[in-house]
């Protein structure tokens, strides 16, 4: 019987010896803050929604921005974002398609939780996926013609994407977030109008360094 439970455990004991280098490359041991530039695309939900099928937006745009991480538990970190992003105003009408009438500048921040996933490994690259949710806000600075106004909007936000291990302390990280809030039309304008709940979806990719 002791010959057979030797004989079962050497794999899983050899298995156990092989991974765990590999696990240490991944996150070394006393890493404790992630920081990670990215650059993106941004894309907009509608605003506002009107009569024979009109609409209000934002016009896609480029985005850039750092998210920090901190981790306080295994695979569990708190983590602060502020990203920038900028483009045309634009209303949707029907045949005609979108017709730019400003322009708004958009500072992005926000904060909340990340929770890693299982690790999978593939052709032996590290591959951590992972999941985000947090609070935050943008801020539109809107300019049309003469006319400059701002407004902060409150959001919350989901997020999904996966880490890949470059080298020990530096991966490649690919993200998606959806930013879900209403356009604050009342501060924008002083008129108190009715906005739709927005779906605004951040792509980016960037590279998270290990401290």
């Amino acid at each position: 019987m002791r010959p057979y439970l030797v004989r079962l455990a050497s794999p899983l004991v050899a298995l156990v010896c092989a991974a765990e280098p590999l696990r240490a490359q991944d996150v070394p041991p006393g890493t404790v803050l992630h920081v990670t530039p990215y650059a993106g695309v941004m894309v907009f939900g509608s605003y506002l929604t009107g009569p024979v099928g009109t609409s209000l937006t934002n016009a896609p745009g480029a985005i850039y921005g750092t998210q920090l991480g901190l981790s306080v538990a295994p695979s569990i970190s708190l983590i602060g974002n502020i990203g920038y992003t900028s483009g045309d105003i634009r209303v949707g009408i029907p045949f005609l398609g979108g017709v730019s009438v400003g322009h708004s500048s958009m500072l992005i921040y926000d904060g909340g939780i990340q929770l890693d996933l299982p690790v999978a490994k593939r052709a032996s690259v590290a591959f951590l996926p992972f999941v985000q949710a947090g609070v935050g806000a943008i801020r539109y600075e809107i300019d049309q013609s003469l006319l400059h106004t701002t407004a902060t909007n409150a959001v919350v936000n989901v997020g999904a994407g996966a880490d890949l291990a470059l080298g020990r302390g530096v991966a490649l990280r690919l993200m998606a977030k959806d930013y879900v809030g209403k356009f604050n039309f009342k501060e924008a304008t002083s008129f108190d109008l009715s906005s739709s709940t927005a779906h605004s979806f951040a792509f980016s990719a960037g590279v998270r360094l290990d401290f």
